[in-house]
């Protein structure tokens, strides 16, 4: 019982010194930059992209699962899963270009 003790406060210390990710912070700022884009014409719209995109992978046997958005980069990573192994495309969000594609 005390060895129980001692591997839950070990547990609770590692969790505790674990940084507060920011990434619900940085995804808001990427969603701005993403809306602020397509409202200044830089950026093409979402749906866009994945209209050009999501058929051509499905036809593969891909199935989409979501995105993300770099706003520095401006490129939106679509993320698919096949066969058990996850497929990254990333597509320039001005021209709607696939520029790679790797996983799976």
């Amino acid at each position: 019982m005390k060895m129980f003790g001692v591997l839950l406060l070990g547990a609770t210390l590692a969790v505790a010194a674990t940084p507060v990710d920011a990434a619900p912070q940085d995804r808001r700022s990427d969603q701005e930059a993403a809306r602020k884009g397509r409202e200044e014409g830089r950026l093409l719209p979402l749906r866009a992209i994945e209209a050009r995109v999501v058929p051509y992978m499905v036809k593969k046997g891909a199935q989409y699962i979501g995105f993300d958005f770099d706003s520095g980069t401006g490129i939106y990573t679509l993320k698919f899963l096949r066969d058990g192994n996850v497929i990254w495309v990333d597509v320039d969000g001005r021209t709607g270009q696939v520029m790679s594609r790797s996983g799976g």
